[in-house]
């Protein structure tokens, strides 16, 4: 099949791309290598030392004998897009081209205004680019859990059936998203949705949880393939911050009550998950939902989690609890529905033991890497 993975040389991207190259399909990575620069404006970098992306590709050829071509480029810039388009003609495209970090998108109003334009925008791009180029072409969307927020009833895959005055119905689930960047996967799932009403496009949106880890097969196969690790308080999520705050001998800060309860997955699920919706995609005109996660966790559930394998490992650590600079439920009800992709084959990895250690023991590798006063949380909601 052939595949665009847009956003290929990102912490989920660039895994995605060699595990779907691996399979035998032909993969195409769309970037415009955004993710370094915003590196460079935080001042921040990945705990892993991260190649080019030239140099990524060849050695993935090297190693593996299967070719990556690689497009750099904007999706928000049309012409570009649809050249790729043209010559790639795609039968999915696979789409993590966004700016994905919900601090980055409260920042002030110019990043709030950024991420909007470049995520709504961009998909808009791409909806019309399949709509003029591949109307066959199947759209895979990461969409992400956030999108529900913390509603005080189960999370539906999408869609909810309601009651209401004596009469039924099926609609998308609630939105009750909790920042600027939530707020742009909200616009893209409602662009998707109408895209696929009005011009038949397929479409499935992966609803993804929290993901952590850091290696799977194919990236362990050479240092140069080596995935990213986020760490700061800007783009590293809660797990990965918490182990390389253990990792410099850091307090693991806790924001407020610790309550929040999120869903997660494995680096290695989600490529396996892109690759179950790719091999069975959306029906014509449809607009598909997967809530893509296979465990649920409290923020002090992980904290202590890491506390307890640091220990372990000989690093004495402190969970302390911090002021919140999120507006955010801290103590609520959480129950999501998963089935979906279960059904369709997925065998998720699961949280143990042996996956915090992994993650660790690189981190401690690669600790002099570690800018200390990133692990703490300089942005704030207010």
């Amino acid at each position: 099949m052939r595949i665009i993975v847009a956003g290929g040389d990102g912490f989920c991207g660039w895994p995605t791309a060699l595990y779907l190259s691996k399979q035998g399909h032909d993969v195409t990575i769309v970037d415009n290598l955004v993710r370094r620069e915003y590196d460079e404006e935080l001042h921040s970098n990945s705990v892993t030392p991260i190649a080019s992306l030239e140099d990524r590709v060849a050695k993935w050829k090297e190693v593996s004998g299967n070719e990556i071509k690689t497009y750099i480029g904007d999706l928000n810039h049309y012409d570009f897009l649809r050249e790729v388009f043209r010559q790639v003609e795609p039968e999915a495209f696979v789409h993590f081209a966004e700016q994905r970090s919900a601090p980055y998108s409260m920042i002030d109003r110019e990043h709030a205004v950024y991420t909007q334009t470049n995520n709504v925008m961009g998909n808009l791009n791409v909806l019309y680019a399949i709509k003029e180029f591949a109307p066959e072409c199947h759209l895979i969307k990461l969409g992400t859990m956030g999108e529900y927020g913390t509603p005080n009833i189960d999370i539906e895959e999408g869609y909810i059936e309601v009651e209401h005055k004596g009469r039924k119905d099926t609609l998308p689930y609630p939105k009750q998203p909790g920042s600027f960047y939530h707020l742009s996967k909200v616009h893209d799932s409602h662009n998707i949705m109408f895209a696929c009403k009005i011009w038949g496009i397929r479409a499935t949106d992966l609803n993804q949880g929290i993901v952590y880890g850091l290696h799977t097969d194919e990236t362990k196969l050479d240092p140069l393939l080596v995935n990213r690790v986020d760490y700061d308080g800007v783009f590293g999520t809660a797990l990965n911050r918490f182990i390389n705050q253990a990792a410099i001998g850091h307090d693991i800060t806790v924001y407020g009550s610790g309550g929040q309860t999120r869903a997660f997955l494995n680096i290695e699920d989600t490529v396996r998950c892109v690759e179950i919706a790719a091999e069975n995609p959306a029906d014509k005109g449809e607009f598909r939902v997967f809530n893509q996660f296979t465990e649920w966790f409290s923020v002090q559930d992980l904290a202590e989690r890491v506390q307890k394998i640091a220990k372990e490992e000989g690093f004495e650590t402190e969970v302390k609890k911090i002021e919140n600079p999120r507006i955010e439920n801290e103590d609520h009800y959480y129950n999501a529905v998963n089935t979906k992709l279960r059904d369709l084959g997925l065998e998720p990895h699961l949280l143990t033991d042996d996956v915090i250690r992994d993650i660790l023991r690189t981190a401690v590798e690669n600790k002099d890497r570690i800018i200390q006063e990133n692990v703490l949380p300089s942005i704030t909601w207010k």
